[in-house]
């Protein structure tokens, strides 16, 4: 594989899954519009995967603008896609959305609306990922509570079922530290790992600029997740921008086939400046590159890797 270059063009948010030997890919697309997924054997293969759109925004009211970040589970043998979504009047009023399909292959089948993931806060939110531990089903996500200053903080909750929250959600962090507020106070985008006897939560701070960088929680696995005080937050980040790439963010992670090789795959430009609103600036491309672990056990995610110019178009 060829790290020195974007797996996927014009493909923010990344989300790559590995299931039964096959890579699954989703990501916010150029237009904030739809749904689509992609599939392949191999990661070499999958950026000429045929995408498959499997869900287009609502002409009106909610799930009508800004359709964001998707991420594609497998949960409890069904496949799971969670979302955020505003209105096309209120473009601003995110909210988490969930897809489901039954069938064995998400490619196939029908995709239903399970509506809102309902939150006991209603206000902008975004991001959910899920993850199990100790058989137990957890959501993480972003939501801006209006008595917290700032834009978007970070929250895991235990869940009854894949669209439903089990119990109150927990305050995990919030944006605090210089690097997480600039231009906007931001913690979003988190992606879970388990590993060396820990649970980590990499996640996104400051505005979708150059200033755009990835931060590190993290818990021991034998810890209550559910106890903010069980979580450590890492004071610097833990990816930021560097050799032509900026703004690295809102990542997930994978493996090559065997496990053997832990993937962290992300989005970045390739350009620091940006003409208007980054959001209308649809060159984050999804990239992937293999990290490694340090001697306390933590990971190792390096730099954002330089683009070879032989991959230049």
């Amino acid at each position: 594989m060829n790290w020195t270059k974007p797996l996927i063009l014009q493909r923010a948010d990344p989300h790559l899954s590995l299931h039964d030997g096959r890579y699954f890919f989703t990501a916010s697309l150029p237009g904030f519009d739809a749904i689509e997924l992609r599939a392949a054997d191999s990661l070499e293969t999958l950026a000429a995967a045929q995408p498959q759109l499997i869900w287009r925004k609502h002409e009106a009211g909610p799930m009508s603008w800004h359709v964001w970040a998707p991420e594609l589970h497998r949960i409890d043998g069904r496949w799971i896609i969670y979302f955020a979504a505003s209105e096309k009047d209120d473009i601003w009023k995110l909210r988490i959305y969930v897809l489901e399909n039954l069938h064995a292959d998400p490619l196939q089948g029908e995709w239903v609306e399970r509506g809102q993931l309902i939150t006991p806060i209603d206000s902008f939110a975004l991001d959910a990922t899920s993850f199990a531990h100790r058989g137990r089903r957890y959501l993480s996500w972003a939501q801006k509570d209006p008595a917290i200053a700032g834009n978007t903080n970070l929250y895991l909750c235990e869940l009854a079922d894949p669209w439903t929250l089990k119990g109150a959600p927990v305050l995990l962090s919030r944006p605090e530290l210089s690097w997480e507020c600039i231009g906007f106070l931001v913690n979003e985008g988190p992606a879970v790992l388990q590993r060396h006897g820990r649970v980590l939560i990499s996640y996104s701070a400051s505005a979708t600029d150059a200033n755009y960088c990835m931060g590190l929680l993290w818990a021991d696995e034998n810890a209550d997740l559910l106890d903010p005080a069980a979580w450590q937050k890492e004071p610097l980040p833990v990816f930021a921008s560097a050799n032509g790439q900026f703004g690295p963010g809102h990542n997930s992670f994978s493996s090559s086939h065997d496990g053997s090789v832990d993937l962290l795959v992300y989005h970045a430009r390739n350009y620091r400046d940006i003409v208007g609103d980054p959001l209308n600036d649809p060159n984050r491309h999804a990239r992937v590159q293999p990290f490694g672990w340090r001697a306390d056990g933590l990971p190792d995610f390096g730099e954002p890797l330089a683009d070879d110019p032989a991959n230049a178009a």
